[in-house]
């Protein structure tokens, strides 16, 4: 059977980066959709490399000593490495190298502040591992070196399996200690990966845990997968999947479950779904009723409502708060940022920096919206403060687009172009730390979504 031309319109992103309305040829076969669904964590591999390309000019010394273990046999992991790597990888600390350490001291034990002040060292990590039944049991310490005093410290109990999940958590609790902000390096992004020759596409909806670790596959097919996004309680995703021959539709996935029900596949464009922060409704782009407008729904499918009316193109739904949406239209003439009442009415213009701002986020707190800036020199994400409507360019790319904020607030993940192929970044909201994330297959990357902190 020979294979079918689909031309796809990218629905999610009408205001296309590469000028009018862009299209992508998919070749699809007649054939009944491939799906697979797989919820078996991948190995302790990385599936995403994180490097950082700028770090804050203050980082801030600490030493991680490695913890101590005292069952018999090799320790079960390196949970002083794991710690040290997130916080360095934050941008915001500067771990001291394990050869520099002028001793190696455990939980419980008194440090002696004199030695750790002459490494430079403003605070101090230690922490053990002691066998329990069926597990262990992790417990660690964080001081002030210069002002010679226990900050925090706690244990609790861990197994093989749940070895890193505890040294991210005991990193967000030294980050928290440290700046008085909540870490975020217990969560997880999701993003949408693409291999493969044209005519013999594979589109994967991917989780990998925030130091690009511990991958799992949530949906592979050869339909295009488009516009991840979580629901508040970090267990559901919303994303558009072509699977039907010309039509698209939107999905809500389970990922503890395994579960996924169609939502919503009207005539024309099913796109852009957005939990609201209750977790109780969907914003999302359709067309069915002839122009582009934004409509809200419950998460079972029921009670669709229209938002928006009018020619203009109305698209991106995110969610301020429960009762306020922002949304990128061109009734202005060039795509522009637009608040609305989730109930309907009058639309007012939150941007006007430029003749481009469009795919919008918000910050956790509902402060801040994260964007797409178009320019001379191509796009790249911004920023604007809703009070003060203070105007920030982060990032430097020329095709940088589909921002996600970290669930602390602090960081902004993104999509972006190196060298021909699709990668990802992170800047922080103030632009002094930057990353850079490449997947280690060689495929391109797009569309991530980082989660929120798990219920």
């Amino acid at each position: 059977m020979h294979p079918t031309v689909m031309i796809i319109p990218s629905f999610d992103r009408p205001f296309a980066r590469r000028g009018g309305w862009r299209a992508r040829a998919a070749i699809t076969s007649c054939a009944a959709v491939a799906l697979l669904m797989s919820w078996l964590p991948g190995s302790a591999r990385a599936v995403i490399e994180i490097e950082i390309t700028r770090g804050a000019d203050n980082a801030i010394p600490i030493a991680v000593v490695p913890f101590g273990w005292s069952g018999s046999g090799e320790a079960p992991g390196d949970i002083a490495a794991i710690v040290a790597a997130d916080l360095q990888r934050s941008g915001n600390f500067a771990p001291l190298n394990r050869e520099d350490l002028v001793s190696r001291p455990v939980s419980g034990d008194v440090p002696r502040y004199a030695d750790w002040r002459l490494t430079g060292a403003d605070f101090l990590l230690v922490g053990g591992i002691r066998p329990a039944e069926q597990g262990q049991v992790v417990e660690f310490q964080l001081f002030d070196v210069l002002q010679q005093s226990l900050m925090t410290g706690f244990s609790f109990k861990i197994t093989d399996q749940t070895i890193r999940s505890a040294a991210h958590q005991i990193a967000d609790e030294v980050y928290e200690a440290i700046l008085g902000i909540s870490g975020a390096f217990n969560t997880q992004i999701a993003f949408v990966s693409v291999a493969g020759a044209v005519g013999d596409r594979r589109y994967e909806l991917q989780l990998a845990d925030a130091d690009g670790m511990n991958s799992q596959t949530m949906l592979a097919s050869p339909y295009p997968i488009l516009s991840p996004a979580w629901a508040p309680d970090g267990v559901s995703i919303a994303y558009v999947s072509f699977e039907g021959r010309y039509n698209s539709a939107i999905y809500v996935q389970n990922r503890s479950l395994g579960s996924r029900e169609k939502i919503l596949s009207r005539e024309g464009i099913n796109g852009a779904p957005s939990f609201s922060p209750d977790g109780r409704r969907l914003a999302v782009a359709l067309s069915f009723e002839g122009s582009l407008d934004i409509y809200v729904l419950d998460v079972d499918g029921s009670n669709l409502r229209r938002i928006t009316e009018g020619s203009a193109i109305d698209t991106e739904p995110v969610w301020i708060d429960d009762n306020t949406l922002l949304f990128t239209s061109d009734r202005s003439g060039g795509p522009q940022l637009y608040e609305v009442d989730a109930a309907g009415g009058r639309a007012s213009r939150l941007t006007f920096e430029g003749n481009y701002n469009a795919d919008p986020t918000v910050s956790p707190d509902g402060s801040t919206v994260a964007f797409v800036h178009g320019g001379e020199g191509g796009f790249q994400i911004a920023a604007i403060d809703r009070a003060s409507g203070l105007f920030t360019t982060l990032t430097q790319g020329t095709l940088d687009e589909s921002p996600s904020f970290s669930p602390n607030g602090q960081m902004i993940l993104y999509a972006t172009e190196r060298d021909g192929r699709g990668t990802l970044g992170a800047v922080s909201l103030d632009g002094s730390v930057v990353q850079s994330l490449t997947l280690d297959d060689g495929g391109d990357v797009r569309e991530p979504a980082w989660s929120p902190y798990t219920r």
